[in-house]
């Protein structure tokens, strides 16, 4: 679904000149989500990708969804400015015009976003810091932050982390807490807006060593242990995490525990003296199914006879001793005695009680955090350019990951890396992509997810204008290796979503 607006707002002048722009909006273009938004559940979310000495981090693997798109080049036509061209100056640059360098120095406002998958799985995609009144926002893909694969509203657990680099967080965790899309994208997964911003809180690291207290509580009756997991769910005063209710079942062969849960299954003679009772009294202990049935007490017995043909073939099996009841034998299946009691053969079958009980665990996330600060003072926050002509030369910098379709494995992901081309228009309809751009990139699909596309960057102040972010890549040559990164044009629509996002304070989370 495509929405044409008419121009409208401020002049906006070259990039040089660092103005800005305000496009008309179409009401009802925004779409805004919650993430974690009270700062207990900012607390949880920091503490589970802090916890377990960051494994959650360390074995995070790069989100892959959607990576690979067919698309082809757009001679003529392509993406269009919706109104005048404009830009808002990065973090630092608000009254400084920009200077060329010569060094190609890597951006500090790059990093990974961290979040829990479809599949329960902790993921990451490439996302930037951008300019925001409070220094609060990231941008990145769309899909980067809204599961369209389960239809869930957003990611789970969903964190930025700038600079981050073998569970290294140098400027610590930034914990989202309302994310920001296109409507289109939201409703229709239309690739001409799969962007997104997320506000974010400040930043945590851990102040001490982090730790776990485990709880564990032990109920009769599965209700019980459903009832205390859901008050320990809805503690808010508490970081709780992996509430889970385990079952425990018990060997017995006495009577039925007052107020327990009891199952009754066939049941091998070696489990019988695992629970306890001696070979003395396994005869005399033992119960059948008839018992159960009946609900009797004791030690009733449903006997019958066998020939003296079974009964050797039985001794010949094993012979285990004798009862007050006389020989016994176990059969090859370990789960009938055949006995023999004043010269009568006859067979019992072991039958056995579980006492099914229900233990509630829970950990208790007990790691110190402490404050580090806004997002744009500790790394900066880049620019943004939108509404600008197809054809200028962008750099593309993210955390590529994965292989080529020819099985070439050229990028880690553990690294930032970046390529710079001109842009072009391409479109991709299998993704509804009518009116994206294209960069040449050997960027692999995996991790590169987010990347952000700079314009007129500044090597020097490592600032430039945000003017696209990788939502996929395509082998336009037919080659078997990606040659060509995608983006949604940056268009006024865009600047509408950016607006929704940039005025929102965060704060503090401890």
């Amino acid at each position: 679904m495509k929405r044409i607006l008419a121009a409208g707002g401020a002049a906006a002048g070259l990039l040089a000149t660092a103005a800005v722009t305000s496009p008309a909006q179409a009401a009802g273009d925004v779409a805004a989500t919650p993430l974690a938004n009270t700062n207990l559940a900012a607390r949880q979310v920091a503490t589970f990708w802090y916890g377990e000495n960051k494994a959650n981090l360390i074995g995070a693997t790069p989100y892959n969804v959607e990576t690979k798109v067919v698309a082809k080049h757009v001679s003529k036509g392509g993406p269009a400015p919706d109104s005048k061209p404009g830009v808002v100056p990065a973090i630092g640059d608000e009254k400084k015009a920009t200077a060329k360098s010569k060094n190609v120095n890597l951006p500090k406002t790059t990093g990974k976003v961290f979040f829990i998958g479809a599949d329960h799985k902790p993921h990451w995609c490439s996302a930037t810091s951008v300019q925001a009144a409070y220094r609060n926002l990231v941008a990145t893909a769309g899909h980067c932050v809204y599961d369209t694969e389960s239809n869930k509203a957003t990611l789970d657990k969903w964190v930025f982390i700038p600079g981050y680099y073998q569970g290294k967080t140098p400027w610590g965790i930034y914990v989202g807490k309302q994310a920001f899309t296109h409507y289109d994208y939201d409703v229709y997964e239309d690739g001409d807006r799969d962007y997104a911003f997320v506000t974010v809180y400040n930043g945590v690291l851990p102040e001490s060593a982090s730790h776990t207290k485990n709880y564990a509580k032990t109920f009769e009756t599965k209700a019980e242990a459903q009832e205390d997991a859901a008050k320990i769910k809805a503690d808010k005063t508490t970081a709780w995490a992996n509430v889970r209710i385990d079952r425990v079942v018990t060997d017995k062969a006495g009577a039925d525990p007052a107020g327990s849960e009891v199952e009754k299954a066939p049941a091998t003679a070696h489990q019988m003296v695992d629970a306890g009772i001696p070979w003395a009294y396994l005869f005399s202990r033992t119960k059948t199914q008839a018992d159960f049935t009946a609900k009797k007490a004791g030690t009733g017995i449903e006997e019958s006879s066998i020939t003296e043909a079974e009964w050797n073939t039985a001794v010949a099996d094993a012979i285990l001793g004798t009862n007050p009841e006389g020989t016994y034998a176990l059969s090859k299946d370990d789960k009938t005695i055949y006995f023999r009691h004043n010269n009568v053969f006859k067979k019992r079958t072991l039958w056995i009680e579980f006492d099914v009980d229900y233990t509630v665990r829970a950990e208790i996330l007990a790691i110190g955090l402490k404050d580090v600060g806004r997002l744009g003072d500790n790394v900066g926050g880049q620019g943004l350019a939108y509404n600008q002509k197809v054809g200028k030369p962008v750099f593309v910098f993210g955390y590529p990951s994965g292989s080529h379709p020819d099985g070439n494995h050229a990028y880690t992901g553990k690294t930032l890396k970046w390529t710079y081309g001109k842009t072009f228009a391409v479109q991709a309809p299998a993704i509804k992509g009518e009116e994206l751009l294209g960069t040449k990139s050997s960027f692999t699909g995996e991790g590169a997810l987010g990347s952000s596309w700079l314009l007129n960057y500044n090597n020097g102040r490592r600032l430039g204008y945000l003017n696209g972010v990788t939502i996929g890549v395509a082998d336009t040559a037919g080659n078997n290796r990606y040659d060509t990164s995608l983006s949604p044009y940056f268009d006024g629509e865009l600047y509408g979503v950016y607006s929704a996002a940039k005025n929102l304070w965060s704060g503090k989370i401890v």
